[in-house]
């Protein structure tokens, strides 16, 4: 088998709180291999989302060592880790994330015209038709439903194309129907540009989409969840 895409050895991850350091995870090891989907499930505050931000490099562990696309996140400066999510991760966040005083189709070409895209606003459009939204590309978010402004983070995670896509609770803040078409949005961004996929999720139905569903409890990986 390859090397995996993602692998994570050993990991803690602790916080510091009023009251003191918090633990979050505690010796997690894990890999991911490219293509793959894994459902992150478990009870509010088992350490999913903090798990998640760890395979970005958003946040930093405390112990053990998370490797992505053959680095050592914990030895990259924050530029480093900046130029590898921007080459390489798309995050799917619950609350959107969206800038307010840029539009949809501004939204989705800013990440594009960082990285020196010079197709930037024509790929940014063809995003937005992929997920059903050419029509709305000059809105603002406060001019578009939830849906709406999910389908654009989408579309903004998607639009570099890249190898991992994180999902954070993506349908959290949405109606049931909403949320479904959400998901069918994100399998098939997935399907088409045959990205790696980690998803946190409360819904057994979206887990049982994934091909591997990893179960987290007191911030640990529960032994019977490599089915």
């Amino acid at each position: 088998m390859s090397s995996p895409l993602l692998s994570l050895a050993d990991v803690e991850l602790s916080l510091e709180g009023n009251a003191g350091p918090v633990e979050i995870l505690h010796g997690i090891t894990l890999d991911v291999h490219s293509g793959e989907t894994i459902g992150l499930v478990g009870p509010s505050g088992s350490g999913k989302s903090s798990l998640l931000m760890l395979m970005g490099g958003l946040e930093r562990a405390t112990g053990g060592t998370v490797r992505a696309f053959g680095h050592d996140l914990g030895a990259m400066n924050e530029d480093a880790l900046a130029r590898l999510r921007r080459a390489h991760v798309g995050v799917v966040f619950q609350s959107f994330h969206l800038i307010p005083t840029m539009t949809a189709l501004e939204n989705v070409a800013t990440p594009l015209e960082l990285a020196g895209r010079r197709d930037a606003r024509a790929r940014a459009m063809e995003e937005l038709a992929a997920v059903g939204l050419e029509a709305r590309a000059g809105h603002y978010p406060s001019q578009l439903s939830g849906g709406e402004q999910q389908r654009v983070a989408l579309a903004r995670a998607a639009a570099p194309r890249p190898a991992l896509i994180l999902a954070d609770e993506p349908t959290g803040n949405l109606d049931s129907t909403t949320g479904t078409a959400i998901i069918d949005l994100l399998f098939g961004l997935r399907d088409r540009d045959g990205a790696t996929l980690v998803l946190v999720t409360h819904d057994p139905a979206l887990a049982a989409r994934c091909d591997r569903v990893i179960s987290l409890g007191d911030g640990r990986i529960a032994p019977a969840a490599a089915a």
